[in-house]
């Protein structure tokens, strides 16, 4: 009799076959399920805490971990401990991308701490497993009994040769002008995520709707099984009678002071009045511990009720603006003396400097990823300060979001970058947010272009970033343009767009509702377009193009080929050659296994050296060249000397000098600096010449070379011009 009870479900799906299973693995959980998509295999286990909080929240803590095992993919991995630790980049963002959907679809008023986890156990390098990944938590979720209004599902798109692609493979995706996840239930999208090759909004939208329809399927899928094997449900809160009594109180007495506060502009007026209401609502219930304790709750619901009435009805949004008018733009580049790039970013409230730094392949990024080793030339960090809100905060390594927001930001200008082959140089931005009101991560998408095209990279368009918001109830809503920090706060929609004037480079939305139609989508994208144009206008008014050089505090890379058999010559024993370049020219040199040679120097003096130090190492011999030489070794026949790095010529005795020498010790001596001619080749050995080198200046002296037949010739004809007198002291026998 078997241990396991088990429950599995498979469909085709995309050409390949995805299977879900559940009670194996893992049956002390609250769900658990391995799904398998090819040969890659994941699993994903739900647990929740069994006490329930006593307070009634609309917040769910929520963590989700995605783990990849090296073991998958028949790994040991790297570094001195020899086993995973601290998640890569990789797997924080597959972790936002599984959380970011279904945060959204837990029950008001379930608030017990809950964890995700999700492993990759099986890795065929074809199949992603991000996508597999969501699959199978969403699965995990449905069949737990957690109060969870899904399942949901996730789909990756390509766009190849003019067609969509669904789960475009490792390899496909090379040749894909787009990579797209979406992720949604059956009745709408939650979340995409994309880079794009400069395409279309109508090409954008639909691939989301392609998606959307891709992944019903395993909606069902995960919908059957739980008709087979789902647990019971948990019982949720029901919300306390006191919330009404506390929400009708602070609405009758402080509504229409929350309605006044929301009419000023500036934030931080705004938010000082808020918080003397806030007080004020404190005091509504002094003495009563039941009502204190929830009034904030209270208090923040009619904000978010207050300020959505207002934009459907019609009226101005908080800062005075329409739903369609970007906030005032200032942008400014080269502020940072030293810095080879550098840009300030500001609209409204929201403020990014960013700068550019540009290095040599040595300071390139090397990833140790499951697919091999790699490296990437162009770094995106975004940093967020608790300062840049007017807050005290902990200091300490980037987070989560901060990752997410570095990475959507690169998504959206690395489709715009030159290729390493245009532009030898590694390249990291900075984004280090200075002040924020709504959408630092678009900011920051414009302050990037601003900072590189200020350091000299060859962008091949500018790229710029909006945040669309909305607000919706029922069949009523209202796309806004540019959110304010509060608007994103209180409202049902982040979408962001980035792109060119031609075209998107990246687009990422969150949905906090069920979710949102077709519509609804087109008008966002419609309104981020203009938005896009307004805010490049802006831009261009500080830089239109990238500079025409680079900085000059910037490294100057010059890069050539040399044949791939002189790598060994340039490197030396044990990097003895390249080392000695170096330390002596003060320049950086970098060799590719395929012969590409780099050399990076501020001071253009100390790269020419190193080039043509490399080049001479590299050159071949060229007959009738004249070479600077040094005297390595004397045999009775005649010199070897060294004329070019790691060459040696003869140079016989009879082309010493032109009068003949019968010892060679007698005129050189080792360690001599010469001048040769090269004159050829003798059993694979290169031929010198000295004899009409000027020593001195490497000149080649004029000279005519007689036979003997006619020197004699010569002499005998001098003979005859001579009178009989001279003759006869010359040649006394005659």
């Amino acid at each position: 009799m078997s241990l396991f009870t088990t429950h599995k479900k498979e469909i085709t799906w995309g050409g390949k076959t995805l299977s879900i299973e559940t009670g194996k693995v893992a049956r002390q959980a609250d769900g658990s399920i391995i799904a398998r998509y090819g040969d890659t295999e994941v699993i994903a286990t739900v647990c929740a805490s069994k006490k329930t909080p006593d307070t009634f929240e609309d917040f769910i803590p929520l963590t989700v971990n995605y783990q990849e095992k090296t073991y998958s993919a028949g790994l040991i991995p790297g570094g001195f401990f020899k086993r995973e630790g601290k998640p890569s980049e990789h797997e924080v963002l597959t972790s936002r991308l599984i959380d970011r959907p279904i945060r959204p679809l837990f029950v008001k008023g379930f608030n017990n701490e809950t964890q995700v986890v999700c492993t990759l156990i099986s890795y065929d390098k074809k199949t992603q497993a991000d996508i597999l990944a969501m699959i199978a938590a969403s699965a995990a979720l449905t069949i737990s009994g957690l109060p969870f209004l899904g399942p949901i599902a996730g789909a990756r798109i390509g766009y190849i040769d003019g067609e969509y692609v669904l789960n475009p493979n490792v390899a496909q995706m090379k040749n894909s002008q787009l990579d797209l996840v979406v992720a949604g239930t059956r009745e709408g999208v939650l979340m995409v995520e994309s880079e794009a090759q400069e395409l279309s909004e109508e090409v954008m939208l639909g691939a989301v709707e392609f998606g959307h329809e891709s992944l019903k399927p395993v909606i069902d899928m995960i919908i059957s099984l739980a008709e087979e094997c789902a647990k019971d449900p948990w019982e949720v809160k029901a919300e306390p009678a006191e919330y009404a009594v506390v929400r009708n109180e602070i609405k009758e007495k402080l509504g229409a002071k929350i309605e006044q506060a929301y009419q000023i502009h500036n934030k931080l007026e705004r938010q000082n009045q808020l918080a003397v209401l806030r007080e004020e609502a404190a005091q509504l219930f002094e003495g009563k511990e039941a009502e204190l304790a929830i009034y904030e709750k209270v208090f923040h619901e009619l904000e978010a009720r207050t300020v959505r009435d207002s934009i459907l009805a019609g009226n101005p949004r908080i800062d005075g603006r329409d739903t369609k008018t970007v906030r005032p733009i200032e942008t400014e580049v080269a502020l940072l003396p030293k810095a080879h790039g550098s840009a300030l970013f500001t609209r409204g409230e929201t403020q990014a400097m960013v700068v550019t730094t540009l290095g040599t392949a040595d300071d390139e990024q090397i990833v140790d990823s499951l697919n091999g080793e790699y490296s990437e030339s162009f770094l995106l960090h975004y940093n967020f300060p608790p300062f840049s809100v007017g807050e005290v905060g902990r200091m300490g390594s980037p987070g989560r979001r901060e990752i997410g927001h570095g990475k959507l930001a690169w998504r959206a200008i690395h489709p715009m970058l030159p290729t390493k082959e245009e532009f030898p140089y590694t390249i990291r931005v900075v984004s280090d947010i200075m002040e924020s009101n709504g959408s630092s991560s678009m900011a920051t998408v414009c302050g990037s272009t601003l900072s590189l095209m200020d350091a000299g990279v060859p962008m091949k368009k500018p790229v710029a970033g909006i945040a669309m918001g909305l607000i919706k109830e029922g069949e009523k809503f209202a796309v806004l343009t540019d959110i304010l920090g509060d608007e994103d706060h209180l409202g049902d929609m982040d979408f962001k767009v980035a792109g060119t004037k031609d075209g998107v480079t990246a687009l990422q939305m969150d949905i906090k509702i069920t979710s949102i139609t077709p519509e609804i989508m087109k008008i966002a994208l419609n309104q981020a377009h203009e938005g896009r144009m307004h805010i490049l206008g802006k831009m261009a008014e500080s830089i239109a193009e990238p500079r025409s050089d680079i900085s000059p505090n910037a490294p100057r890379i010059q890069s050539f080929a040399i044949n791939k058999d002189k790598i060994r010559d340039v490197i030396g024993t044990g990097g003895k050659v390249i080392r000695e370049i170096t330390e002596k020219t003060g320049a950086k040199v970098d060799i590719t296994d395929d012969g590409i040679v780099s050399v990076a120097a501020v001071d253009g003096e100390a790269g020419k050296a190193a080039v043509d130090w490399i080049k001479s190492i590299v050159a071949e011999p060229e007959m009738g060249k004249i070479y600077d030489g040094t005297v390595v070794k004397l045999m009775d026949f005649g010199a070897f000397v060294n004329f070019m790095p790691n060459r040696d010529g003869l140079v016989h005795i009879s082309e010493v000098r032109p009068e003949r020498i019968s010892k060679i010790a007698d005129v050189l001596k080792e360690g001599d600096k010469v001048k040769v001619k090269m004159t050829g080749f003798e059993k694979g050995k290169i031929r010198l010449s000295m004899k009409w080198i000027n020593q001195e200046t490497g000149e080649e002296i004029p000279h005519e070379e007689k036979s003997k037949k006619e020197h004699k010739e010569k002499k005998a004809e001098e003979v005859q011009q001579q009178p009989v007198e001279e003759l006869a002291e010359i040649l006394p026998n005659v």
